[in-house]
């Protein structure tokens, strides 16, 4: 078991058929920080007893040996001291996270007893030296944040990862919303919106555009050649018109002519309109365009008349049932594209957002543009919202255990903390060694 947790740790896949149980990391690091930290404070303790004994064992020399032994006396003098440092860097050190020995002592428990004051503190510090506007936009200059996203998103296997996680979103979105909710948005708010606004001057604008531009003439084109064809096809139909209409004292064969040169007539009627682009027809075709145009905007009766087709347009029942079906139509079509890693939506999303890493990767002056975007939304959430983000730090620590925040405190840094009693045990000793020295060498 210790091999498999020790395997998972460093990423060693397991053999076939073994039972891989899942390690939290995070557990695995506080109990690896627990225990560095008890075996720091065993090395501190340690230090402490090993002076202890020195002067214990110098003491016994002395009052055995008597005071000739001036070797021994220095010895002494430095354990001596040492412990005094070891034992109040020990309870310097105890003191910030609980009461030495458990004693009431005034000033002691400090980040229990100041964990409010310590997280104001530090909400403040943040604030006033971090989530400064001139910081932050310093550091989003420095970092090249557009240059480097660009190079990151042009990576294809980075652009379609981002491609998943957005077709992901989407169908978690599309999964939430509720199919009712959708349906009633699109009746009740397009489509109100939709026959809120009249159709007359907006239609009649969007063809004027199209007959200043001459688009038209392609329909009319395709029209004319249409009725040429049809004219050309029909010859019997033309016929059996003028007999079925024709006297019943009419002679046959002279509706049959009569027939014959209407058909003739109208067949190069349609022709010339064909192959004429300024024959009558055309030009009294335009004419009729860009007055119906002009009334579609300005006739009250024309405006009229295309609300009435409007309102009969959406309660065509086809229209109804295209509008009822819309959403659910959609959201399946979302649905199997987001989940097709082929689609051709998720190729798309993925060739854009390559393009896009490449061209700010690649284009110094788009690049430039979007950092100093990014750093102008940065300032503008510093300058406003710097109170309320220091206070993230203010409230998570007024909500965390006065003494858990004390055992988690202490341990990230307890383990450093350490080495001040260390430190202050191989201090205190040589401190304690000088002054003897000092005090023998001017007093004796």
């Amino acid at each position: 078991m210790a091999s498999t947790t020790r395997s998972a740790r460093n990423g060693a896949v397991p053999p076939p058929g073994s039972q891989l149980t899942p390690v939290d990391l995070s557990v695995w690091d506080n109990d690896q920080k627990r225990r560095d930290l008890w075996r720091m404070k065993l090395l501190a303790t340690g230090f402490l007893l090993v002076a202890t004994v020195v002067f214990l064992a110098c003491g016994l020399w002395i009052s055995h040996q008597g005071p000739g032994s001036v070797g021994v006396a220095y010895l002494k003098a430095a354990a001596e001291a040492s412990m005094v440092g070891a034992l109040a860097d020990w309870f310097a050190v105890t003191a910030l996270f609980r009461h030495p020995l458990g004693l009431p002592i005034p000033h002691t428990a400090i980040i229990p007893n100041k964990k409010d004051s310590i997280g104001d503190s530090l909400g403040d510090f943040i604030g006033e030296n971090f989530l400064t506007e001139g910081v932050v936009r310093d550091k989003l200059r420095r970092t090249e944040l557009a240059r480097r996203t660009g190079v990151w998103l042009s990576e294809p296997d980075n652009a379609e990862r981002i491609t998943a996680e957005l077709a992901a979103v989407a169908r978690g979105v599309m999964t939430v919303l509720r199919d009712d909710d959708v349906q009633e948005v699109l009746e009740h708010v397009l489509v109100r919106r939709f026959l809120s606004q009249p159709w007359g001057p907006p239609l009649g604008r969007i063809l004027a555009g199209v007959l200043l531009d001459g688009a038209h003439h392609r329909m009319v084109d395709l029209i004319s050649d249409r009725v040429y064809d049809w004219v050309r096809d029909n010859h019997d139909l033309v016929l059996r018109v003028v007999v079925d209409h024709a006297p019943n004292w009419s002679p046959k064969f002279v509706d049959e002519l009569i027939a014959d040169k209407l058909f003739h007539e109208v067949l190069a009627f349609a022709w010339a309109v064909k192959v004429d682009s300024e024959h009558p027809m055309r030009r009294a075709v335009d004419k009729f365009f860009i007055e119906f145009a002009h009334d579609l905007q300005y006739d009250e009766a024309t405006i009229e008349q295309a609300e009435q087709v409007k309102y009969q347009l959406i309660e065509h029942p086809d229209v109804q049932l295209f509008i009822g079906k819309a959403w659910e139509t959609a959201k399946k079509m979302i649905l199997e594209a987001a989940a097709d890693p082929s689609s051709a939506l998720r190729c798309r999303v993925t060739e854009g957002l390559i393009l896009i890493g490449r061209r700010l990767a690649e284009d110094v002056e788009f690049g430039a543009k979007v950092d100093h975007w990014l750093e102008d939304t940065a300032g503008y959430v510093v300058r406003h919202y710097r109170n309320e983000i220091a206070t993230l730090i203010t409230d998570t620590v007024a909500r965390w255990d006065t003494q858990e925040t004390s055992r988690k405190v202490e341990l990230q840094v307890g383990r450093d903390l350490q080495f001040i009693r260390i430190n202050g045990t191989v201090v205190g000793g040589l401190a304690g060694l000088i002054i003897y020295s000092v005090s023998q060498l001017l007093f004796s």
